[in-house]
C-alpha cells in the first residue's frame, strides 16, 4: 500500500509517501519538511505537487491518505485536515487521522527503554497539551491539555523521557519535584515519516481525519457588535 502523510498541526508544513511492504517495513518514496509557523495554506498545495510528484505513478498509485488531526494550531489543522480529505475523495482512498502526540510519541517508544515517555506540546499560558505512555506503549495520561504542575505530578516517580515542542517546561517542571526528567527530543513538530508509519497502520473506520482540538478556539464571537441591516 501506499501512503501519503500530510502534517501541517503545529510548526511545520511536511508530507510524504511510504511504500508499506510485508512485516510492517515502510519505504519513505519522498519527503519534505518546511519549518514555519504561518503561512501553511499557501505552502501545502506545491509541497504536495513536489513529494508526490516526486514518486512513480504521483497521485494516482496512493491507496491511503494520512494527516495530523491535533492537538495543535487551528489554522494548521484545518489546512491539513480538508487537503487530505481532498485526495481521499478525489482517489476514492481511505484518510486516516493521526494525533500529535502520539506521531511524537511513537519513535521514542519504537527506541526501547524502561522509562515513561512522556508528550508535551506548549499550549501557552502555562499549559501544555499533554499525554504519557509507557515504555511499552500502553496510555497511562490520556490527551488533555493541562497546566506544568499538574502534569508533571502525573509522571508517578520518573524516570522520564520527554518529548516534543514543550518538553524543556515540562522537564524542568519534572525535576522541580524530584523526578529524573530527561529531554530527549524538543523539535516543534512529529517526524512526518512516523505520521505515514502510524498513519499505515491506523484503522479507517475509527482513526477518523477529524480535528482533536482538546480546547476551544482562542477567537470568541463579537457578540457585542452589531452590523446594522441595510433598509429594503
Amino acid at each position: 500500500m501506499r501512503l501519503l502523510a500530510i502534517d501541517t498541526a503545529l510548526e511545520a508544513c511536511s508530507a510524504c509517501v511510504v511504500e508499506a511492504r510485508e512485516g510492517h517495513a515502510v519505504e519513505v518514496l519522498a519527503q519534505e519538511s518546511l519549518p514555519m509557523t504561518r503561512g501553511h495554506a499557501e505552502a501545502l498545495v506545491p509541497l504536495l505537487d513536489r513529494v508526490v510528484g516526486a514518486t512513480e505513478g504521483g497521485f494516482e498509485r496512493l491507496g491511503r491518505v494520512a494527516v495530523t488531526v491535533g492537538p495543535g494550531s487551528f489554522t494548521g489543522l484545518r489546512v491539513g485536515i480538508a487537503s487530505a480529505r481532498a485526495v481521499s475523495l478525489a482517489r476514492d482512498i481511505p484518510a486516516v487521522g493521526v494525533t500529535t502526540l502520539a506521531a511524537f510519541a511513537a519513535p521514542a517508544i519504537a527506541r526501547g527503554g524502561s522509562s515513561i515517555v512522556a508528550v508535551a506540546i506548549d499550549a501557552r499560558h502555562g499549559s501544555i497539551y499533554f499525554q504519557a505512555f509507557t515504555a511499552e506503549g500502553r496510555t497511562i495520561a490520556s490527551p488533555r491539555i493541562v497546566g506544568l504542575r499538574d502534569a508533571a505530578r502525573q509522571l508517578g516517580s520518573g524516570p522520564v523521557r520527554v518529548i516534543g515542542g514543550g518538553a524543556e517546561l515540562l522537564a524542568a517542571e519534572a525535576r522541580a519535584l524530584g523526578l529524573d526528567a530527561q529531554v530527549e527530543d524538543a523539535t516543534p513538530a512529529p517526524d512526518i515519516v512516523w505520521v505515514a508509519r502510524l498513519g499505515v497502520s491506523a484503522s479507517p473506520e475509527q482513526a477518523l481525519p477529524k480535528p482533536f482540538y482538546l480546547r476551544p478556539p482562542d477567537a470568541k464571537p463579537q457578540d457585542h457588535v452589531h452590523i446594522p441591516r441595510r433598509a429594503s
